[in-house]
């Protein structure tokens, strides 16, 4: 193992000493602004959903489908940008996948049949489906690897945000204005989020480590086909497998919550207004916004005292138990309790605990959540966005599927017991952690899909 002392590591550092402090908070706002959006265009959709179904002359759940078909653009764009991203770069693949949300979102506005809807929801998904990607991985080249939980849990609680506001605003949006000017006022975001990329937002990708920088030939116009799946084969590592399963099944957790949210909370206490449903998201949202740097700088402290420990040499795997207060207790307990508490409580107490349980569960997702995500670009830094998009897009896929359960299960066992499956589930999760804590070394060298090292990183 090379000491930090050493000249190669010195020669390393340099990459994170290119920009200023405040260079730094400017660029992870800037990524922070464009990772908010596709939170916010997945969750402004939902409370719409009875409007647009009217407006089309449709049913409701046809109109649902468009939320399948979203998750579907989020995973496809996530692996084309990302990869496209470690080839030419994450300011010119911003600046490529922003005008695709804002013709989409046009598109969406002016859609007067299903298919047309279909259509344009899916340009507008897939156009900002990069921005969690590309976004962990330029704080990944920015951010020394003990500053970079801290830094990545700013991100995700800025674009969680759109998780805790987007319901709300997609809720009253629906209910005093009109879903159309929505999506125009999305567009008009989009363009605004790219002008100040434009004008103020570096390439950030580490000098020599772009593809297009090793093309000897290279045409003014030099394009190059990047196949985007190849960011999937890094999860046949049983490590980055492993935590991308762990998160999934935390994450159900968060969905089984917030999905049926009007069938069940909603009904249980008598709210119809959509704008008032739309707040019974505010909870859950403002618990990932604040738990996610908490989360970060949690992962960071455990990472350098467990360094410490250790003497001086870094195992990847040490971030992952920063996870143990959300996987084992916040989750499983937050969402069973709201289980019991929609079955068996009611009036105002019952609504109240309820929410506190969005609460707390906001919060122990983002304890798990944040440092899987800290971890894979701490361990595969030089492709952070493409095992990120990866990570993502398989999570989202899963999640999917699961969530298509969720509310014929309340139908046929009640909402106590669905809600107790999943915090089991998400128990389950913490056991793959645990798996992946005590064996990382061994899971690591069995499949090595390039790994970063003290050296690299």
């Amino acid at each position: 193992m090379v000491s930090e002392e050493s000249p190669l590591l010195a020669t390393t550092a340099y990459v994170y000493d290119r920009f200023t402090p405040d260079q730094k908070r400017w660029i992870v706002f800037l990524v922070s602004f464009a990772g908010f959006l596709p939170t916010f265009v997945s969750s402004t959709f939902v409370p719409s959903i009875p409007q647009i179904a009217k407006d089309l002359d449709s049913t409701h759940a046809v109109v649902s489908l468009t939320v399948s078909l979203s998750i579907l653009a989020s995973a496809i764009g996530a692996l084309v940008w990302a990869a496209h991203s470690s080839f030419y770069g994450r300011r010119l693949i911003y600046l490529w996948g922003i005008p695709f949300l804002c013709v989409g979102s046009c598109g969406v506005a002016l859609s007067n049949s299903l298919q047309s809807l279909f259509f344009w929801r899916f340009v507008q998904t897939f156009g900002c489906a990069g921005g969690m990607s590309l976004g962990a991985g330029v704080i990944g080249d920015i951010y020394k690897l003990e500053e970079r939980g801290t830094a990545i849990g700013v991100f995700f609680g800025a674009t969680l945000l759109g998780y805790a506001v987007a319901p709300f605003l997609g809720g009253a949006a629906t209910q005093y204005w009109s879903w159309r000017s929505l999506h125009y006022s999305i567009g008009a975001w989009g363009l605004l989020e790219m002008l100040l990329l434009y004008l103020s937002f570096p390439e950030t990708s580490h000098p020599g480590t772009l593809g297009i920088d090793k093309v000897t030939r290279r045409k003014w116009i030099h394009i190059s086909w990047v196949n985007p799946l190849s960011s999937l084969w890094l999860l046949r590592s049983p490590n980055l497998f492993a935590v991308m399963f762990a998160s999934s099944l935390v994450l159900i957790s968060d969905f089984v919550l917030l999905v049926p949210l009007a069938y069940t909370i909603g009904v249980r206490y008598g709210i119809t207004n959509e704008a008032i449903i739309g707040a019974c998201f505010l909870p859950n949202g403002l618990g990932n916004f604040i738990g996610a740097p908490i989360a970060g700088r949690q992962s960071d402290t455990v990472l350098r005292r467990w360094r410490e420990k250790r003497k001086g040499v870094w195992c990847p795997e040490d971030r992952l138990r920063a996870t143990w207060i959300g996987g084992l207790f916040m989750v499983p307990l937050s969402i069973g309790a709201s289980g019991l508490i929609t079955t068996y409580v009611g009036g105002p107490i019952g609504l109240a605990l309820n929410l506190l349980c969005l609460f707390t569960n906001g919060l122990g997702v983002d304890f798990v959540v944040n440092p899987i995500g800290s971890y894979n670009v701490d361990v595969v830094h030089s492709r952070s966005a493409e095992v990120t998009a990866a990570y993502m897009a398989s999570r989202s896929l899963m999640i999917s599927a699961a969530t298509a359960l969720v509310i014929p299960s309340i139908e046929r066992i009640g909402v106590a017991w669905t809600n107790i499956i999943a915090a089991l589930l998400a128990v389950i999760g913490q056991g793959l952690i645990f798996l992946t804590i005590r064996y990382g070394d061994s899971m690591r060298a069995s499949v090595d899909v390039g790994f970063s090292t003290t050296e690299n990183n």
